[in-house]
């Protein structure tokens, strides 16, 4: 699993053991946006519920939902431990708040009307 389809190219030969694919991406494909996700399981399937929860807004919604296998759930882990990895290389590293629901997803305070930009 790769985080972007990539073309075949001709002039190079996949690896060994490995067969080349092509994937085609409809044109009529919606791209969504989505800070949250909730993830349950069955015995035989993995559910991931992919949202979107904005500023100032007191509900969320349910933009896409994925079912996979376990064993596709875990390769796709691999693969977003691996690109992750690589994106920090390029990058840097990503830090994450101590407290991920505090700086994501606080309300503002009742009875002020003053917006502070700082959040």
């Amino acid at each position: 699993m790769s985080d972007t389809p990539n073309p075949p190219n001709p002039q190079q030969a996949p690896p060994p053991g490995q067969k080349r694919i092509a994937i085609d991406i409809p044109k009529e494909i919606t791209a969504v946006y989505a800070n949250l996700a909730f993830i349950s399981h069955t015995p035989g399937e993995m559910v991931l519920d992919f949202a979107q929860m904005l500023p100032r807004m007191p509900r969320g919604r349910v933009l896409s939902r994925v079912i996979m296998s376990p064993m596709h759930a875990k390769m796709l882990q691999n693969a977003l431990a691996q690109n992750i990895a690589n994106y920090e290389r390029q990058f840097g590293e990503i830090r994450l708040p101590t407290n991920l629901a505090d700086q994501f997803f606080r309300f503002p305070q009742q009875g002020g009307d003053k917006d502070d930009e700082s959040d």
